[in-house]
């Protein structure tokens, strides 16, 4: 991409903004600025920088799986069921470590993605909005059971953490199982052709030598670990996995190994922007990432349905 450039220069200047916006004074006042940057600033940054091009990826792999870009992981209920599986080990086994919590969250997180795929199957496709409308009753029943299970055994306020999908609770030593999205993110950019094929459907892809099951099933492993990764972390943010790819294809086309590296960039910067959008609306306070992207997403979207196709760029 020629404008790479550009593209790093605008990554680079998020970054510096989002070490530098805070309440706390890093070139003065009584606190070490050294260690505000190294504790709170810079984990944060990361920690939005990788959630965002994780759900991006999560949502390009979820759209190649059934075929429809009117879907991501927040619309299949992914997340609600990465929920449900940190309420189970939570009630179970409250001291379990985190990695052990992550692992019930991934594999709930694949169960419940698993079901929407039996259930897509069983969906018309002359409509595209029909299956995401499905996504979202589907989702809200199980989002309604994680509510209903926490407020009868009164943890209520887990859901609402892990709903949030902020970052001013990320600090050093609390963030660092993100790191994991970096990993899939690779293995992801490896398997594109394969994920490619998926997008094609069934039968096509069979006839060009893809193992069909065994790529899609691998491809939602990766999808739920980044989800469970995600919200056990920082909480659920939506609309990341949604809009992101659908902007990349409108203006790079299809090639999805060309493109998987500027949807990962756009995930990154469009989520690090509105964790320091939340941090200035109403400073010192703060609004969630999650309510911010989750509004502006939804503006975003609106613009893709509505808008005349762009000129593709190369």
């Amino acid at each position: 991409m020629k404008h790479w450039p550009y593209a790093i220069t605008m990554l680079a200047l998020l970054i510096g903004a989002s070490c530098l916006v805070g309440v706390a004074d890093i070139f003065g006042g009584d606190l070490d600025g050294q260690m505000i940057m190294m504790v709170s600033r810079l984990p944060r940054t990361f920690a939005a920088l990788l959630t965002g091009a994780g759900l991006a990826l999560a949502g390009v792999v979820v759209q190649m799986s059934v075929q429809n870009r009117l879907v991501e992981p927040g619309l299949v209920g992914t997340p609600e069921s990465a929920m449900l599986g940190l309420l189970a080990i939570t009630l179970m086994a409250p001291g379990a470590a985190l990695m052990v919590k992550m692992s019930v969250a991934a594999a709930t997180a694949l169960i419940g993605t698993l079901g929407f795929l039996w259930l897509a199957r069983h969906v018309p496709r002359r409509d595209p909005v029909l299956l995401p409308l499905v996504g979202l009753i589907y989702g809200g029943i199980i989002g309604a059971a994680v509510l209903w299970l926490g407020w009868t055994s009164d943890l209520v306020q887990y859901i609402s953490v892990w709903q949030s999908g902020e970052f001013s609770g990320v600090l050093q030593g609390r963030y660092e199982l993100l790191w994991i999205v970096a990993g899939i993110a690779v293995l992801i950019w490896i398997a594109a052709d394969r994920i490619t094929m998926l997008g094609l459907g069934e039968d096509a892809a069979r006839s060009l030598g893809l193992d069909y099951r065994q790529t899609l099933l691998g491809g939602l492993i990766l999808v739920s670990i980044i989800v469970a990764v995600i919200v056990v972390s920082v909480g659920s943010v939506p609309f990341v996995g949604l809009v992101v790819p659908n902007i990349v294809s409108r203006w790079y086309g299809d090639n999805l190994r060309r493109n998987l590296p500027i949807v990962a960039w756009l995930g990154a910067s469009m989520v690090l922007a509105c964790d320091i959008i939340g941090r200035l609306i109403r400073y010192p306070y703060e609004i969630p990432a999650g309510t911010v992207f989750a509004v502006l997403g939804a503006g975003v979207f609106l613009w893709l349905l509505h808008a005349a196709p762009r000129q593709r760029h190369d």
